[in-house]
């Protein structure tokens, strides 16, 4: 193999057989591996992690009590006064989900291998369950499924004061789609609900709002109101995107924007630090269906597009309880073993406080 690679490498006039073997040339490998490119992981910026210490130390449940809704009544002279009954409903954030890895190098290829591969294997590794936990807590913060399917069900056993109008753990009317969105109306499937809002930027002249297209500052600037509609902090939102949102967004004909996203300082994801409200953390971990947000096409559709996700620091609970990494002698062959397992949890605490949006590039 190693002289086809040589011959192949270096060619020779038709009749020269001087050096024919062509061993003359030696293979050198590299000390500096190829490291593959790393996405970017979002979920520990924009979940509530206060919970960490109380579930990795003592459990794998912690129940978080619900502040109490309060009636307010009007007050006349005379008025006899009602006391209510307080209700001590809670949320329980469970240690559900948990991912491992394992992986063999035998102790010959350790001694005479050219690189260091348990470092850089285990390197890999201890990313990928990272890679994982975070598509997993953004598929569940969404309500879609990384395949882009609704999420219907509930998980955990805590309800919401709102759960008569919950698709799965989410606000049904926080699901944003091409019904919320009255300008387009000559799409031939126009205000159908589930349909993917298509997008297309805002460019420079425009004098009106498009009737086939919403832009992509119009959702953030929706999404903004819904959590605004809820009350929910304007300190602490943000809004997870993915590239094809985010290059709709850089089009954008608009002052707001500048051609500069990213900087120094700028890191898991995050690409801008305010828009309209929100950090902007761009993510290739979001769920998409079909073949995703870059289908073209003005008129919306249920078949191929994108998820992006907004919401408030307190909105989703995480913890993680062991991340561990082990090595062991396998006592079936002369190799060293490294296996890891990784445990954590999530839940949402405050669905009003979350915002999705389905869409395609138009």
């Amino acid at each position: 193999s190693i002289r086809r690679l040589i011959m192949a490498a270096f060619g020779k006039a038709s009749g020269y057989s001087n050096l024919d073997n062509g061993v003359f040339s030696s293979v050198i490998y590299s000390k500096q591996a190829q490291i593959a490119f790393r996405k970017a992981a979002t979920t520990q910026a924009i979940t509530n992690s206060e919970y960490f210490g109380e579930i990795a130390n003592q459990g794998d449940t912690v129940r978080i009590l619900k502040e109490p809704d309060i009636t307010v009544n009007a007050l006349l002279r005379g008025t006899t006064v009602s006391a209510q009954d307080l209700v001590d409903n809670d949320f329980q954030l469970t240690i559900d989900k948990a991912n491992y890895f394992a992986f063999k190098l035998d102790d010959i290829e350790e001694q005479q291998a050219h690189h260091d591969f348990m470092r850089l294997s285990s390197d890999r590794a201890a990313y990928k369950m990272a890679d994982a936990m975070d598509a997993d807590v953004l598929s569940y913060m969404s309500g879609y499924t990384t395949a882009g399917a609704v999420i219907s069900s509930v998980s955990g056993t805590a309800s919401h004061q709102t759960a008569g109008d919950l698709t799965g753990e989410l606000l049904t009317a926080n699901k944003l789609d091409m019904s919320d969105f009255g300008n387009i109306t000559t799409s031939a499937s126009s205000g159908t609900t589930g349909d993917s809002i298509p997008l297309a930027p805002r460019f420079s002249g425009a004098t009106g709002a498009s009737a086939t297209t919403a832009t992509p500052l119009q959702v953030v600037a929706r999404m903004s109101r819904v959590l605004d509609q809820a009350n929910v902090d304007t300190r602490g939102r943000w809004l997870v995107v993915d590239p094809v949102f985010m290059e709709l967004l850089k089009d954008e004909d608009s002052r707001v924007l500048n051609a500069d996203f990213g900087g120094s300082g700028l890191q898991n994801g995050l690409v801008l630090n305010n828009l309209h409200g929100f950090r902007i953390y761009q993510s290739n971990n979001l769920p998409a269906k079909g073949t995703g947000a870059g289908t073209t096409g003005v008129t919306a559709q249920d078949d191929n597009y994108g998820v992006i996700v907004a919401g408030h620091d307190s909105a989703v609970a995480s913890a993680q309880q062991l991340n561990k990494v082990e090595t062991y002698r396998d006592p079936d062959s002369f190799a060293d073993i490294v296996r890891g397992m990784h445990l954590y949890g999530r839940k949402i605490l405050r669905p009003e406080a979350l915002v999705t949006a389905v869409y395609n590039a138009a």
